[in-house]
Formats: C-alpha cells, sequence, structure tokens
C-alpha cells in the first residue's frame, strides 16, 4: 500500500511528496506550503474540465458510431458527412486567417532545421545519449551503418569485433569527402586533392597537392577553428544553419590514413530532442513516475549521471559541455554541447497514484505532468550554468492525442494556471502539439488558433493518426490492409495538409514543423533515400530513432535549406489566394473497396503481421516494463514499436473481426502460433519470459488478447487502460514474492 501525506484535501504519495520537498523545491525559491496550495487548486480547477472533454470524446464517437450502423454504413456523400460532422461538433468553422504570436522561441526551433530525437525518459542512460546527440561522428555513422555497403562481404562488410577494417574505412572517408564537395564546394577542386588546412586572413586555405591552393566557393560557410589557424586541429564550418567540425589529427590512425589528415566530421545532428513521459514508456505508478521526474531534473539541473558497464569497462555518462572555438577573426565562439531539451506529458485520458483525492480517486496523470515537469525547469529557467538547456528561458511541452481546438484551450489554460502558479511570465511554456488525432487534423488552424502565443511546434503522427482514423470510423466499413494504408488519399493530404496550415499561420521562423518517425533503425541507406522527402515538403524537423540516425538525417539539412523551400510554399499558396479544399479528401474513410479481392492467405498473412508485431512489443512492455524498444518483426527485422505502432495493429485486428473478415477462433490460433514466435525471437533475452505454451498464466499474452478483444471499447482505441492494468499485475506479483 502507497504511504500518503494529506495536503490541502488531496492524499499525496510519500515519495512524491519527498521528491518534490528534498530534491525539486531547493534552490528554486517557491515556498513549500504555497506550492501544494497552488498545485492543489490547479487539481480542483482543471480536473472536472478534463473530464467533461473526455465525455465529449465518447458522446461523439457514440454519435459517430450511430451514424455507421445505420443506413450511412458508407457515408453517401462527402456532402453529407461534413454536414453530420459538423452537427455534432467534430468540425468547428474556420474563422478569418492569422499568424501566431509565439516569442522568445529559441534558434534551434524557430530557425534551424535539423534532426529531432523522441526518447524514453524512463532511461537515464538512453535520455543522456539524446541531450548529448547534438554533435555526432559521421564517420562512426557511416562505418557502422548500411550506407556502405558496395564489394564482397569479406571486404565491405562491418570489420570484425575490435578489428578496425581499413578498406571499409577509405569508403567511408571518400563518402565524406563526396559530402564535403557537395556542402561546403572549393574553386574549381576538391576536398580529396588537399593536403592541408589553414584559416589566414579571415580565409580557409586549402592545399593542394600539386603545391597550389584553393579555397571556399563562399567564405562565409567558415566559422571558425581549433588549435592555432596555421595548424588547426578542427575547421568550423556552417551550412544552412548546421555546423560541422572537421577534425584534423595527423597522429591518429584514421588521421594518417587521409591526405589531408582528416581523421572526423563531427556533425551537428539532433537539435532538439523530445523527452519523453508517454508512448515510449512503461510508467505505470507512483514508483515509475519518480524515476521519469527524477530524469527530467537531472537534465533541468544539468547533473544527471548514468554508471554502466560496457566491454568490460565502467562508464560514467553525464551531459556534454558546450564547444570552443575561434573565429576567423579571432574572437572566441562558443555552440551548444547538446541537444534543446523538450519533454513530452501524457495525454488527458490518463490518471495517476502519485496523488488521490479525498474520496480516493486518482487524478488526470496529465495536469500533474503539466505542474511538476514545468516545476523542475524552473531549475532551467533560474541559472546561468554552462549547461542551461534554453537560451531564451522558455520551457517546452508536446502534449499528445489532444481532440481539436478545445482540448488545445484547455491545454493553454492549463498552461497559464501553471505559470501563474509558479511566477512565470505569461507563455513561458511553449506548447507543442502533436496532429495525431483525426478531430485535430481537421481542425488543425482551429487548434492552433487556439494557442496562437505560444505554439511551437506541430507535426504528423502516421501511427497514432491510423489508429484514430480506424477506431473512429470503425463501424463504417471494413479498412484496406495496414501496409496499404499509406497509398490512402486522406494520408497525403493529411501530411500536406499539416504543412500547409503552418505556414499559413506563421511558422516559418517562428515554430518548428515536424514529421514523424523512421522505424526501421538498421536500415539507414533507405532512410536516406526516404527521409529527405520530409525537407522537399517543408517540414524544418523530423523524428529519428536513434543518435547515429540523427548524424546521417542531417546530411539532408546540408542537400536542402529548408527556409527556401518554405518561402516558396508560401509563395505558392499566395498565388493561389489560399484557397484549398482538401477536407473532404482528409475525412476520405481508407475502406476496402472489396473483400471479396482478399485472399484467405492474404487474409492470414495481415493476421499474423499484426499479431505477431503486437505480441512482440505488449510481452516487453508488460514484463519487462520497456515502453519502446527495436522488435523483430515476422521477418526479423528489427522495427521500433511504442504505444502508437501497437494502437493501429490492434485496432486493424477490431476492425477485420468486427467486419468478419477474421473470425474469433482465426484470431486465437495466430496469437498461439506468433507467441511461440516471438518466443524464439527472443530466447536470448535472458529476462524474458515466455508466453508458450503456458497461454494462460502468461500475464503478457492475455494483455495481448485484451488489446484485440476488448480494444474496439476502449476510448479512442487507446491501449494504455489495458497495459497499464496488466503491467501493474506483474509489478505486484513480483512485490509478493519478494516479501516472501
Amino acid at each position: 500500500m502507497t504511504l500518503r501525506i494529506t495536503k490541502n484535501g488531496y492524499k499525496l504519495s510519500k515519495v512524491f511528496y519527498h521528491l518534490v520537498h528534498e530534491e525539486i523545491l531547493p534552490g528554486i525559491d517557491i515556498d513549500a506550503d504555497y506550492f501544494w496550495e497552488e498545485f492543489s487548486n490547479v487539481l480542483t480547477e482543471f480536473t472536472p474540465r478534463n473530464e467533461i472533454l473526455l465525455e465529449t470524446r465518447n458522446v461523439m464517437q457514440s454519435k459517430i458510431d450511430s451514424w455507421h450502423s445505420g443506413k450511412n454504413n458508407q457515408p453517401t456523400s462527402k456532402k453529407e458527412y461534413q454536414a453530420f460532422l459538423t452537427s455534432i461538433g467534430y468540425l468547428v468553422p474556420e474563422k478569418e486567417g492569422f499568424v501566431i504570436a509565439t516569442r522568445n522561441v529559441d534558434p534551434e526551433v524557430a530557425i534551424i532545421a535539423g534532426p529531432q530525437l523522441v526518447v524514453p525518459l524512463m532511461n537515464a542512460r538512453f535520455a543522456l545519449n539524446a541531450a548529448n546527440a547534438r554533435w555526432g561522428s559521421l564517420y562512426d555513422a557511416l562505418y557502422g551503418s548500411d550506407i556502405i555497403s558496395d564489394g564482397t562481404a569479406s571486404e565491405m562488410s562491418a570489420s570484425l569485433p575490435g578489428k578496425y577494417n581499413p578498406l571499409r574505412g577509405a569508403l567511408v572517408q571518400t563518402y565524406a569527402k563526396d559530402f564535403l564537395d557537395e556542402s561546403f564546394p572549393l574553386t574549381d577542386n576538391s576536398h580529396k586533392a588537399v593536403t592541408d588546412y589553414s584559416v589566414v586572413n579571415n580565409t580557409l586555405v586549402a592545399q593542394l597537392r600539386e603545391r597550389s591552393t584553393t579555397s571556399l566557393v563562399d567564405q562565409k560557410q567558415l566559422v571558425g577553428y581549433k588549435g592555432s589557424s596555421a595548424k588547426p586541429t578542427a575547421i568550423l564550418l556552417i551550412n544552412n544553419g548546421l555546423h560541422i567540425e572537421v577534425q584534423i589529427d595527423d597522429t591518429d590512425p584514421i588521421g594518417k590514413a587521409d591526405a589531408a589528415s582528416i581523421k572526423d566530421i563531427l556533425m551537428e545532428s539532433a537539435l532538439t530532442t523530445i523527452q519523453d513521459c508517454e508512448d515510449s514508456i512503461a510508467a505505470v505508478d507512483a514508483e515509475d513516475k519518480i524515476l521519469v521526474y527524477r530524469n527530467w531534473l537531472g537534465l533541468m539541473k544539468g547533473d544527471l549521471t548514468e554508471t554502466f558497464s560496457k566491454g568490460g569497462r565502467s562508464i560514467t555518462r553525464q551531459l556534454n559541455p558546450d564547444r570552443h572555438y575561434t573565429s576567423a577573426k579571432g574572437k572566441q565562439i562558443t555552440l551548444p554541447g547538446r541537444s534543446l531539451q523538450f519533454i513530452r506529458n501524457v495525454g488527458h485520458l490518463m490518471t495517476t497514484n502519485l496523488v488521490l483525492t479525498g474520496a480516493g480517486n486518482e487524478v488526470p496523470e496529465g495536469i500533474v505532468d503539466a505542474v511538476i515537469t514545468s516545476l523542475i525547469a524552473l531549475h532551467d529557467l533560474r541559472t546561468d550554468s554552462s549547461l542551461q538547456n534554453s537560451q531564451y528561458k522558455s520551457i517546452y511541452i508536446v502534449k499528445p492525442k489532444m481532440h481539436g481546438p478545445e482540448e488545445v484551450k484547455f491545454t493553454t489554460d492549463l498552461f497559464g494556471r501553471v505559470e501563474a502558479c509558479l511566477g512565470l511570465p505569461s507563455n513561458t511554456i511553449k506548447l507543442g502539439i502533436m496532429d495525431e488525432e483525426r478531430r485535430t487534423s481537421a481542425n488543425l488552424k482551429e487548434c492552433i488558433r487556439a494557442a496562437k502565443d505560444r505554439v511551437a511546434f506541430i507535426n504528423t503522427g502516421f501511427l497514432d493518426r491510423t489508429g484514430d482514423e480506424i477506431h473512429t470510423s470503425m463501424l463504417a466499413g471494413a479498412m484496406v490492409r495496414k501496409d496499404l494504408m499509406k497509398h490512402e488519399k486522406w494520408i497525403s493530404v493529411y501530411e500536406e495538409r499539416n504543412v500547409r496550415i503552418g505556414l499559413e499561420t506563421g511558422f516559418k521562423g517562428k515554430a518548428q514543423i515536424g514529421k514523424g518517425m523512421w522505424a526501421v533503425p538498421d536500415q539507414m541507406s533507405a532512410m536516406l533515400e526516404e527521409k529527405i522527402a520530409h525537407l522537399q515538403a517543408g517540414a524544418n524537423c523530423a523524428w529519428v530513432p536513434s543518435p547515429t540516425a540523427a548524424t546521417l538525417h542531417a546530411l539532408h539539412y546540408h542537400q536542402i535549406n529548408v527556409a527556401e523551400v518554405q518561402s516558396r510554399l508560401l509563395a505558392e499558396f499566395a498565388e493561389n489566394g489560399y484557397q484549398h479544399d482538401d477536407l473532404s479528401d482528409l475525412l476520405t474513410i481508407p475502406l476496402l473497396k472489396n473483400k471479396g479481392e482478399l485472399t484467405e492467405q492474404a487474409i492470414q498473412n495481415e493476421l499474423d503481421n499484426n499479431v505477431q508485431g503486437l505480441l512482440g512489443y505488449v510481452v516487453r512492455w508488460v514484463d519487462q516494463g520497456i515502453g519502446c524498444s527495436t522488435v523483430p518483426d515476422i521477418n526479423n527485422i528489427g522495427r521500433m514499436e511504442d504505444r502508437a505502432t501497437l494502437r493501429i495493429s490492434s485496432q486493424h485486428i477490431c476492425n477485420w473481426l468486427h467486419h468478419e473478415i477474421l473470425t474469433e477462433q482465426q484470431i486465437i490460433d495466430s496469437l498461439q502460433k506468433m507467441a511461440e514466435v516471438v518466443d524464439k525471437q527472443n530466447n536470448g533475452d535472458p529476462n524474458y519470459h515466455a508466453m508458450s505454451p503456458n497461454f494462460e498464466q502468461s500475464i503478457a499474452y492475455q494483455a495481448a488478447k485484451d488489446l484485440i478483444f476488448k480494444g474496439r471499447q476502449q476510448p479512442s482505441g487507446y491501449t494504455e487502460p489495458l497495459l497499464h492494468k496488466r503491467r501493474k499485475q506483474i509489478k505486484n506479483v513480483s512485490q509478493t514474492i519478494l516479501a516472501k
């Protein structure tokens, strides 16, 4: 039983109370009694509003289900369907144009385009890795990925453990020199011909093999250097707002093999990181939540460390310091050594046992997150430490799973109330709106209007957006196969519309327009081929799954000037009079055109694929508390899974079951068959608990069944309630065993 301390009518978990008193409040000059009174007032004021919003979701979904259940099993006309959605308040009138007024936004958000990491905050090591991913080695990223893949396996495959393959290394160096030629061209020559670099009279001088010299086509790309100007150990260059550091060392084994003694190229990579309290973690109780808050506190105070064993050595990781250079004119330059940190709070749905009402009910977790993560961020705002996060004294909170303008307005009001509670200027807390629910997509302009003074981020999220698409229109008919969903009309309109509305409401130079995750961490070559499309579409940030991926994705931002793309798009919008009739396409339900087109084998393949991915993720979530990981799919390709991927898989099976493409017995058979597959895929994990053959005794297996057979009844098709219930079962069993 959790020990409680009562404050102002609320029962606080004792560990939570002591975290605030002993670790958070010291050093930020806020009286404890005042804080707890204000905290209680915020809960009392906003909890009823939160409950009303959740009930509104339920009422709207019930009306949509009724619409699809009768004669209107499929919308007979787009006009009629939109009129219905308007009549129930699902669609709201779009008002006159406006421009966001967000101020005090750090340049990493407002001006510079670059990769964005999302990382589970519950894991301190991962959180530190992401924060330190502002700079990454291009050589390491190329050498350790599938980018370099030509030649025979013996020559070009990754080297044996502990050994360096010089043939592969040479290909990496060639690739890097090609990058330098493309992004930092020399006058009438190539970086491959350079034997020495120096800085003379504010100019980069490149010595060539034939003893002549050349320089940069654009001398503005030279920012500075390390060491002496005549013999620099590093050259700092800039292109499209992103820096690179060309490291020079003729005593280094890699540098010795290079004509110009270049040992590496450091790329400015993950400009921003979202430290995640939501889909990528498994925080189900006070114990878990304290760990999350404590890690955020360490990041904001700059003292987070993590010690671990790697290669037989004990390693302690901490936040990287800033980087220092001498400018071409001899002045000192300092660049951030860390990514700018956002934090993603939980949505409106879940509650937490950190705090109970007088009647013993859990309070909304999102409200607690808003207060406590902002309180912790005061440590950053009130310090002049070299490890400071926001140079503009702002707090960046991403809020997921909001449904429409009314819920955005609620979040904006909540943040304003938190600012008043903490004595912060209005709009210190910047809001990131995740455009991942259908009602938000359809009303995006009005959602942005509701937060126009503090919005700093919007993005698209295909997986959650598709999960909501399926759940919202569950009764309209059977959905297309999951792998064909990206080819449906609504998805292309969704991606384009998000950028257009962001630009039309003034995001250029003020805020981020983001795109979703690359979900296959080992397929970096494919990422380089495909993810450049995000920049071409006008997005100035996009999610990547690892620091390595951030370094490689940074190459795209040297190839394309996103600010120029956005200016071109704005000119096109203005030329067209900002008239766009894309809402009908956005609301086109991705229905299967003809059930008869599916063969029995195609149905079985779709089911097995969905079930295998679902089980592979759920068994780690429930049994081990791993909220995000690379899970091998049915073809043993590692794919990044979190609750968003789980939502789409579970809802798709629910949809096909409801429309009798699948039977309950088919699903049970697939669950048992795929459980054996997942067990074999995890047989090297000493912490893994097999689901087969004792399926009824496996709590993780039961959770997977719940997600399918109870999934249709879950609010918005969310997976959290069922996952949390089963994870708590596991933790209770473990605690009982320990007690004995």
